[in-house]
């Protein structure tokens, strides 16, 4: 231990404490930019500077160990000056469009202004003054209001291992971004968005499409029609008070109606008619009929980007089941239009999804196998909280209402998909009955739900013994795949990767915390939202989604048998090889695609 002082209170505290960890033990606050405990550790912003007996100049206390007989000081009027006059640095090179700007209110930069008391600005000069990047589908950057906090670069470097962001140029030209400064288009950006949720300000921030989504509903010659995935219910009520966690589904759905939604359905129906597909893939699988093992799952499109961009030899391994937004998007233009009696040229289908990188994937042309795009717009949890609020919604007042049929009912194994190894749980709840004739047990299935690192366990089906593997992020997933590209002895049979930690409770779309200065607070959020979907798991009539009664009625009417020819038409998708950095003249072809789906979208360049 090591005894100090701090603001003249004697404390003693573990040797390798940083000066900031010690102050933040006396319920002292030192504000803080760049700092994010766990990640990101590496005094750039110099806001956090207190004062060392001893020491000539002020000290950036992140980066600072406490030695015996240290005498800190964080309040004295040259270290609150030095503070202010370092923010007005920052101030005094970014873009003042705070009004209008996407985290207005949730900034950092902006609550830093407030507390220290910032009212205009000693120095105004030239500003550095950097194109907007808006090609991506997912992600818009804002390099303007970039303040080189380098949190986008650690993340996606150490905790994703995809390594898009660095620090590009010197002084004042120096700004986070892809190599070359190049669109986030041209690279192999996952468009996962954990660096959405880690940057302080909005020099990061999802595509907003709430305007197309309010001209269809608008539009009296449209039927709009949402499904909600399943880790909104414990995310929305976030962005309205309500604590981490909090089952809100029927507020959710009482909202979506009030916004216009002709129909309002749940995105868990997708997950359980995913399993079908998917489940029956893997038995394929297993008996030799339906491609190499292990079977990775196929519903996170991050994680499928990562695969296709990095490891697309291991391409033959993914499942060709579509996501659930996908299978929901395509059952939506095909079965409901024919329940309905609705064309499906009039039927206008959104999803709400916690992740940005659901925006790519229904952008991507091979998913329209109805002959019309499964999903036409893709709004996040923040999205749709902006839509409430515009509306004048009082979200926490609002009645319970329930989801419509028939593709509203979803069993407890749906809801679990937004949880990390919730896919692979509600897979096994299927396959694992289906060979055994009995449930999995309770305690196997306890193997697999964890936040911490990669996950193996063993489940006997039939007189086979299956070996499993579920990955939390795909920092570990690039683990896995490192271990299946070099396995000789077949390891695994079936692996769950997600993009996101925590997976799509996580998601770069769900509500951003701002001075959150430790990776592990946004992971005990994470874990509190995986809580509340299985809470809502273990209070569903149904927990498999072969027992789904609406699922089953689905098959017995429109598809046949799960893995159908039909099914197989409308349900499975390919993947391709993606170079991992494109340009006009050498690799044009996804670019290409992808102006004339912003064309066909209406987005102006």
């Amino acid at each position: 231990m090591v005894s100090l002082t701090i603001d003249n209170q004697p404390l003693e505290v573990e040797e390798g404490t940083t000066a900031l960890e010690a102050a933040q033990a006396l319920g002292i606050d030192i504000p803080t930019l760049c700092y994010l405990k766990e990640v990101n550790v590496i005094a750039s912003c110099r806001i956090c500077l207190v004062e060392v007996e001893g020491h000539k100049n002020l000290v950036a206390s992140c980066a600072l160990p406490v030695a015996e007989g240290m005498a800190i000081r964080t309040r004295t009027p040259h270290v609150l000056h030095a503070r202010k006059k370092v923010l007005e640095l920052l101030l005094s090179d970014h873009p003042f469009d705070c009004l209008t700007c996407f985290r207005n209110g949730n900034c950092e930069l902006q609550t830093l202004a407030r507390e220290m008391n910032v009212h205009g600005l000693q120095w105004e000069g030239e500003r550095g003054v950097f194109a907007v990047d808006d090609l991506s589908p997912s992600l818009v950057r804002e390099p303007s209001k970039c303040i080189r906090c380098r949190r986008c670069v650690t993340v996606c470097r150490d905790v994703l291992t995809v390594s898009i962001y660095d620090m590009l140029h010197r002084g004042f030209d120096s700004v986070a971004g892809p190599a070359f400064n190049d669109s986030l288009l041209d690279t192999p950006c996952i468009t996962c968005g954990q660096c959405i949720l880690v940057c302080p300000t909005a020099a990061l921030h999802e595509k907003d499409d709430t305007d197309k989504v309010w001209r269809a509903l608008e539009n009296p010659d449209l039927h709009v029609v949402v499904q909600t995935a399943p880790s909104i219910r414990v995310s929305l009520g976030e962005e309205f008070g309500l604590p981490q966690g909090e089952l809100v589904v029927g507020k959710m759905v009482a909202a979506l109606r009030r916004l216009g939604f002709n129909k309002v359905f749940d995105d868990c129906f997708g997950a359980d008619v995913c399993i079908m597909e998917e489940g029956q893939e893997l038995l394929s699988r297993l008996e030799g009929n339906g491609g190499p093992l292990p079977q990775f799952t196929s519903c996170c499109p991050g994680w499928v980007k990562f695969c296709e961009n990095f490891y697309p030899e291991l391409i033959p391994h993914l499942s060709s089941t579509k996501s659930p937004q996908q299978i929901f998007g395509a059952l939506t233009k095909t079965y409901y239009a024919q329940l309905a009696g609705i064309p499906p040229e009039k039927i206008f289908s959104v999803s709400i999804m916690p992740c940005v990188a659901k925006k790519f994937e229904a952008g991507r042309p091979e998913h329209r196998d109805s002959g019309y795009r499964d999903v036409d717009a893709v709004l996040t949890t923040r999205e749709l909280a902006r839509m409430i609020r515009m509306s004048g919604i009082n979200f926490a007042d609002l009645p319970d209402e329930e989801f419509d049929s028939p593709m509203g009912e979803a069993s407890g194994a749906g809801v679990i998909f937004g949880a990390s190894g919730g896919v692979m749980e509600a897979a096994l709840r299927t396959v694992y009955e289906k060979i055994n004739g009995t449930e999995i047990p309770e305690e196997d299935l306890e193997k697999i739900r964890s936040f911490n690192e990669v996950r193996e366990a063993e489940f006997k089906l039939g007189d086979r013994t299956i070996r499993v593997a579920v990955a939390r992020n795909i920092g570990e997933g690039r683990k896995l795949c490192e271990r299946v590209k070099n396995d000789k002895e077949h390891r695994y049979d079936f692996i769950e990767i997600m993009a996101c930690p925590g997976a799509c409770v996580g998601g770069g779309g769900q509500p951003i915390y701002s001075n959150l200065d430790k990776w592990s607070l946004q992971m005990d959020f994470r874990k509190s939202r995986a809580k509340g979907l299985f809470k809502s798991d273990s209070e569903k009539k149904y927990r498999k989604s072969h027992e789904n009664p609406y699922v089953l009625k689905l098959y017995e009417d429109f598809l046949g048998e799960p893995n159908s020819e039909k099914a197989h038409s409308l349900l499975h998708t390919g993947h391709k090889a993606r170079p991992l950095y494109t340009c006009e003249g050498t690799y044009a072809g996804d670019k290409v695609e992808h102006r004339h789906y912003r064309e066909e979208q209406g987005y102006l360049h």
